[in-house]
């Protein structure tokens, strides 16, 4: 089975106007209505997490002022995120299994509106802590399956483009607590966090299940009929339908994956590029970033409130930028490039501090931190924070993409609420050590790509794990 999915990965690469038949055969690589719709329902669990992630820096010095919370008190309910991210990342690839992507969606919601709804009416530091909890399992699951959604319905030329606006939206949602932070209460902000949920639960009424999620439990004349709306009624799908119906058939005579199988040599390049990436991005100090600007600026000197606004405007052009790079320039460059960004944002900001250290004027400090962090912000939303998670939905099998992109993803949060957990210890610790180590960690995400991360750019699904399995196997 294997060498059948090799084969014809080696046949298009030895004969690329085999390709371009294939593709003529699938239709215009234009997305159709149903597919643009399809991305923005999906997106909207994006945007919500965004939500979620943004609400703790504009909303801590009300938070801590209203409840009496202390920093240490703070930093659990910031972290906490995170742990139910990990929660969330741990069953979302059974659960986008087992009940479809599109069920996975309707499920996870219910976590972000329980959690919104214990903050609203929060009166003490446990309910807010239950409901930070709650929306990190939503947003744990939703980093796997709206990214795996969206790269299993779209035509593989744009699919990096339209896969990576999830993270503009998230960075809409973060944008959003941002602006409207510095001008309503924390629980007005938590009601207006509520909005993006409302919109995906009512959304999905409306868009298909995934084509390749049918194929792989059997429904064949509704994976067919599916591909067909999501193409156009006029387009010829008989390319494209065969391909899918061949990789899945041949998935099926392997037998039930388990959690060790993720660990057969075969799967071993996919494996350590998808938790790699996730592990040495989270470590390279966003969580501590998002979560705490507001206290950031403040340290450094700078207004916390044109500190936030910044970051929030200059976080929506790079996140489009991001989208329009990530099928022009492919994955590899663009995450290079920005991680050289957020390497040069971190250094800035550590040296910041260090001349604070040093009793240099507090102006040139103010300064540096603004840049820093704002260039940091830049590197991040245009291809370090989005880029790993097209690139996870692209390179594992689907026998394995289940329990492989658990993993992955919940080594992306493990990440986060090491980095959300530690940052307020490490900043008292030493302020301008903490932003050197994530200089450090974002140099090691330029190195670990060049070395090992595949370009997935303009390859199907299929030739692009059959290329993985064929490295170490």
């Amino acid at each position: 089975m294997e060498e059948v999915l090799l084969n014809r990965s080696l046949t298009l690469e030895e004969n690329p106007q085999l390709d371009g038949i294939a593709n003529e055969a699938s239709g215009s690589s234009a997305p159709t209505r149903v597919v643009l719709l399809s991305i923005f329902v999906a997106a909207s669990g994006s945007f919500a997490y965004g939500c979620a992630s943004g609400f703790s820096s504009p909303a801590e010095s009300g938070i801590m002022t209203d409840l009496g919370l202390s920093t240490a008190d703070y930093s659990l309910f910031g972290s906490a995120l995170t742990i139910g991210g990990m929660l969330g990342a741990a069953v979302s690839g059974k659960i986008a299994d087992l009940i479809g992507r599109r069920g996975a969606m309707w499920f996870l919601q219910i976590f972000f509106i329980t959690g919104w709804l214990s903050i609203i009416f929060a009166k003490g530091a446990w309910s807010l802590d239950i409901g930070r909890l709650s929306l990190g399992i939503g947003a744990g699951m939703n980093c796997y399956v709206a990214n795996v959604y969206i790269a299993e319905i779209t035509p593989k030329r744009i699919r990096g483009g339209c896969t990576v606006f999830n993270q503009l939206s998230i960075c809409y949602g973060i944008s959003l607590m941002f602006f409207v932070g510095n001008v309503v209460t924390w629980r007005v902000l938590a009601v207006i966090g509520t909005a993006p949920s409302l919109v995906q639960v009512i959304g999905l009424f409306f868009i298909p299940e995934s084509p390749r999620w049918l194929a792989k439990i059997g429904k064949v004349k509704e994976f067919e009929a599916t591909l067909q709306r999501l193409r156009g009624a006029k387009c010829d799908i008989s390319q494209e339908a065969a391909e899918i119906r061949d990789y899945t058939e041949a998935l099926r005579l392997l037998p039930q994956s388990r959690i060790l199988d993720l660990f057969h040599r075969k799967y071993a390049h996919a494996l350590i590029v998808g938790v790699g990436l996730m592990l040495l991005v989270q470590l390279g100090g966003n969580g501590g970033i998002a979560f705490y600007a507001s206290s950031i600026f403040e340290a450094g000197g700078s207004s916390a409130s044109v500190g936030t606004t910044a970051m929030a405007i200059i976080q929506i052009p790079c996140s489009i930028l991001g989208v329009y790079l990530m099928d022009k320039c492919g994955r590899r460059t663009l995450l290079m490039v920005t991680a050289a960004v957020t390497c040069l944002g971190a250094f800035l900001a550590g040296l910041a501090f260090l001349l604070q250290d040093f009793d240099q004027p507090k102006e040139l400090s103010a300064a540096l931190i603004l840049s820093g962090i704002l260039v940091y912000a830049a590197g991040f939303s245009t291809g370090v924070g989005g880029t790993p998670f097209v690139i996870m939905s692209e390179i594992f099998p689907i026998n394995i993409k289940g329990s492989a992109g658990s993993l992955a993803n919940l080594t992306n949060w493990f990440g986060s609420w090491v980095v959300s957990y530690s940052y307020n210890f490490l900043f008292e610790w030493s302020s301008a050590g903490v932003f050197f180590m994530y200089t450090i960690v974002s140099g090691l995400i330029v190195v670990f790509v060049a070395i090992l991360v595949p370009e997935t750019k303009g390859r199907t699904l299929e030739e692009i794990q059959a290329s993985m399995i064929d490295l170490f196997h």
